[in-house]
């Protein structure tokens, strides 16, 4: 059974992930890791969030996969240190060779996943990085299945690989970037990416043609007076299962650390469910599963390249921006079960008599109607109007804590 990787950008979307199903998840602390925009951890919280998923029989991955430059290495030996001392994850994940070669040395009981930053695309490289101390790749996400079987045929069973199912893509080679650093001075390469390749450009000249190829010219299509020539269609696998688990990938990651824990909890459940559903046998796709994808934030859903070339199908967008996802109201806290009524956190307004869903781990969204709603004291009042404020829902069935209630 492949290993289910989820995003953990803070406490709240670590727990989501991992309530609803995650073998694994991965995160990042305050410094060295790709997505510094992220909530992110402190050591101390980094070293809690361990102990409370390994409580839970779940794996923990730390990312320190920027390009460090060489005055900040001291500091990287002081983190790495800290990591292997104080926080002791499962595995770190790295992209530069001299940070794997230093936390082989300062962290020598930890396991080492290269990441996809360091764009393997052959069983020799993958070979390569095992040969120094890698138990893990994670592969370039331009590889089709096929590709990827012929890897998995090329090396050792020792080693294990990883491949993103379900996210955000990047239109730069598994991420390798300099357009931020351009427009901005932010280095994607050193987590700070100001995501250029997302913004909507105005097109002055439909066709682009390359001097010394006339008969090979690039149409540009503007629509609306918008055109997103390098924003990359999210991926969504959850069609294609039966490939996936037969396929020699050991984890299956979700991209979406910069998500919400709504993101984690809908994505993670989802997977959790078809993937269990395989491997019962007689496995048939639900469509529902599809439609719980979709209400989570996303742009335009493809397959990625598992089943084309990337140069063939660059997979840009044609839309701007997020398809949003359904409005993440309330998590439950606690449950009564004499009284029907369920303590719950306000996330987004809620209206007595609206129509809502309930989502639990390992079923699809349950709809129901908004009862009756009480304040912390007591009185029935008619919404929740204040953020995060916390309240009292009459439920129709019974609910436990860690629920998620949802628009419809």
């Amino acid at each position: 059974m492949p290993e289910l990787l989820s995003p953990a950008g803070n406490r709240e979307k670590l727990e989501a992930a991992i309530r609803y199903g995650a073998d694994a998840v991965y995160l990042a602390g305050e410094i060295f890791g790709m997505r510094a925009a992220a909530d992110n951890f402190t050591l101390p919280e980094m070293k809690d969030a361990v102990a409370y998923a390994h409580a839970r029989g779940v794996k923990v991955y730390v990312t320190v996969n920027t390009m460090p430059r060489e005055h900040e290495y001291a500091r990287l030996r002081a983190y790495l240190t800290a990591l292997a001392e104080q926080v002791k994850p499962d595995a770190l994940i790295v992209a530069d060779i001299g940070v794997l070669t230093l936390a082989k040395e300062v962290a020598p009981k930890i396991e080492l996943h290269v990441s996809t930053q360091a764009n393997s695309v052959s069983a020799a490289a993958c070979r390569a990085w095992h040969a120094l101390g890698a138990k893990r790749v994670v592969l370039a996400r331009e590889l089709t299945l096929a590709e990827i079987k012929a890897i998995r045929a090329g090396i050792p069973d020792s080693l294990e690989l990883e491949a993103f199912i379900h996210g955000a893509m990047c239109v730069s080679y598994s991420g390798r970037c300099l357009l931020s650093n351009f427009f901005t001075g932010r280095d994607a390469n050193r987590g700070a990416c100001a995501q250029p390749c997302r913004w909507n450009y105005r097109v002055k000249s439909f066709v682009i043609e390359e001097e010394k190829r006339p008969d090979a010219p690039l149409p540009l299509v503007e629509e609306n007076g918008e055109t997103f020539v390098m924003s990359s269609k999210d991926t969504c696998m959850i069609e294609h299962i039966p490939a996936l688990m037969e396929s020699g990938i050991n984890s299956f990651k979700i991209e979406g650390r910069m998500k919400s824990a709504y993101y984690a909890a809908v994505t993670t459940n989802t997977y959790r469910m078809a993937m269990d559903a395989y491997q019962r046998g007689n496995y048939v796709f639900d469509e529902r599963h599809l439609h719980e994808l979709l209400s989570v934030s996303h742009r335009e859903y493809a397959t990625g390249y598992y089943f084309s070339d990337a140069t063939e199908n660059a997979n840009t967008c044609r839309d701007l921006g997020y398809i949003r996802e359904k409005a993440y109201l309330a998590t439950v806290l606690s449950y009564d079960s004499a009284t029907g009524m369920a303590l719950c956190v306000q996330k987004n307004k809620m209206l007595s008599g609206d129509g809502a869903e309930l989502l639990t781990p390992g079923k699809i969204g349950i709809p129901f109607t908004i009862g009756e709603i009480r304040d912390e004291e007591g009185n029935v009042i008619p919404s929740t109007p204040h953020p995060y404020m916390k309240f009292y829902l009459k439920m129709p069935f019974a609910v436990a804590e860690g629920d998620i209630i949802r628009s419809t």
